[in-house]
């Protein structure tokens, strides 16, 4: 008899193990992408936040198309158009088009995952949650295990375009599990007509349809701040280019926020804020995230470029925070019965920071199994803080709001990683820049500072997670 409480969980984490397995694999190919596309190896950050950037743009829509449509349909259609983008991705011959191709790989992404997280919440208990979450983080896990060893693998022994065709034959494998035992979830009446002219158009219409407006000025803020992010520094367009998108796009973000509170059904809810786990899950673990985003661009680079390792030494070592997040499975709900959700989160932070630091004071000489030992801890304890907050951060949100709330909370989780990778760039451009280089030819030296930074922001969550009840999530604690 199949257990529906471990498989659902298992399934619609499917996408996450193809997303996880072409992130982190890719990460470890940066040098050799870069070589063989003729660009500078920190540009390549160009193909990680153009994927995250496109998730975070179309995020918005993934609640409404699965209220409307089911939720298995886009499910399914979502995982097609990510495998599509990876052939796509395959095949490019320039920077251009392989950031093009990734930004059609993140219009799936936006669609599978919220949608994925969508199902199971809706699909398990409350008493089995911190179980099925757990379950839920095990694909991806495993994903981030393989991914830079194949990555290191795949670049050794053939190329690097593999990278992205191995998500075509597991794209099918997670269809077909899905149309097999996911049920089709839908609320209709919870899911208005949708204004697809006013979002296209920029809203321009009759004033009933100014609504598609909305959508819109959300996409383009996110788009133009994190695009003048992305270019600065980089030479790719003016300085002043580089200031407008980055003011324009801020006051887009104003304006749908101002549009939002006069619409009776936005989007993106931002009212959901008021739920403090909710707010805690996706404003006080921002810093977190950035960190974690900026985290698995940066080791790659320092191992191959810094330390001179190949890649498949790289992905060997870096493979350990992959195995560290895969313990999680083991400890997490006997540290959640005995801590809570806050002790949990403070000490996790904590450590994950001091951790971070400690990257930072790697050298050649470094044995490396203190590495691995290293970055394994740091995999386990970061897993079990976005395990935590993924868990409590939806406990108070009604169940009609489950939609809403997987969406905004997928679009800023994907905006803050896509933010540190471009930090974690900056930061060592920034660093090779002081000692007189060019930001093109790095040394060991050049990535200590930015992990000191990144350690340093993961303590700014502190100030969030302390403010959480000491008793906060009880519900959510299986009996003993």
């Amino acid at each position: 008899m199949v257990n529906r409480e471990r498989l659902i969980p298992v399934i619609v984490a499917s996408p996450l193990f193809l997303q996880n397995l072409d992130s982190s694999a890719l990460a470890t190919a940066l040098p050799s992408i870069a070589h063989s596309l003729q660009v500078p190896a920190l540009h390549l950050n160009l193909a990680i936040t153009s994927y995250l950037l496109s998730l975070a743009v179309f995020l918005p829509i993934s609640a409404w198309l699965a209220e409307r449509f089911g939720t298995k349909r886009v499910f399914c259609l979502a995982i097609v158009l990510f495998s599509l983008g990876s052939a796509l991705c395959g095949a490019a011959t320039s920077l251009p088009e392989l950031v093009l191709f990734r930004v059609l790989q993140g219009l799936g992404g936006a669609m599978m995952v919220p949608v994925g997280r969508l199902i199971l919440l809706r699909s398990v208990a409350p008493a089995q949650m911190v179980s099925a979450m757990v379950w839920f983080t095990v694909p991806p896990v495993i994903g981030r295990m393989m991914g830079p060893m194949f990555g290191g693998a795949v670049v050794t022994l053939t190329s690097w375009r593999w990278i992205f065709l191995i998500n075509i034959p597991f794209g099918i494998i997670a269809v077909l599990l899905a149309m097999a035992y996911l049920d089709d979830q839908r609320e209709e009446t919870l899911a208005p007509r949708f204004d697809l002219p006013g979002f296209l158009l920029l809203g321009i219409g009759p004033a009933r349809r100014f609504a598609g407006l909305s959508p819109m000025l959300l996409g383009i803020g996110l788009s133009a701040v994190l695009g003048g992010v992305e270019t600065w520094g980089k030479d790719l367009v003016p300085g002043s280019v580089t200031g407008l998108l980055v003011l324009g796009g801020a006051g887009a973000l104003g304006l749908y926020y101002r549009r939002s509170r006069s619409l009776a059904d936005p989007l993106i809810d931002l009212g959901i804020l008021r739920y403090r786990t909710f707010r805690t899950n996706v404003v006080g673990a921002t810093t977190l995230r950035l960190a974690i985003g900026a985290t698995p661009f940066m080791l790659p680079l320092m191992l191959q470029l810094g330390f001179g390792l190949s890649p498949l030494v790289s992905g060997a070592l870096t493979v350990a925070t992959a195995i560290g997040a895969l313990a999680t499975r083991a400890v997490m709900k006997p540290m959640i019965q005995r801590f809570g959700f806050r002790n949990l989160l403070l000490s996790a932070t904590v450590l994950g920071g001091l951790l971070y630091m400690s990257y930072g004071l790697f050298r050649p000489t470094t044995p490396h199994l203190l590495m691995f030992l290293t970055m394994m801890l740091g995999g386990l304890v970061n897993s079990m803080c976005m395990v935590a907050l993924g868990t409590l951060g939806f406990s108070e949100v009604p169940r009609h709001r489950l939609g809403h709330a997987t969406a905004l909370s997928s679009m800023v989780q994907q905006l803050s990683l896509s933010v540190g990778v471009v930090m974690g760039a900056s930061l060592v451009t920034a660093a090779s820049w002081w000692r007189g280089g060019d930001g093109t030819h790095l040394l060991a030296g050049d990535f200590s500072p930015a992990f000191f930074v990144v350690g340093l922001l993961c303590w700014v969550s502190l100030l969030s997670f302390r403010q959480l009840d000491p008793d906060e999530g009880a519900g959510m604690r299986e009996p003993r």
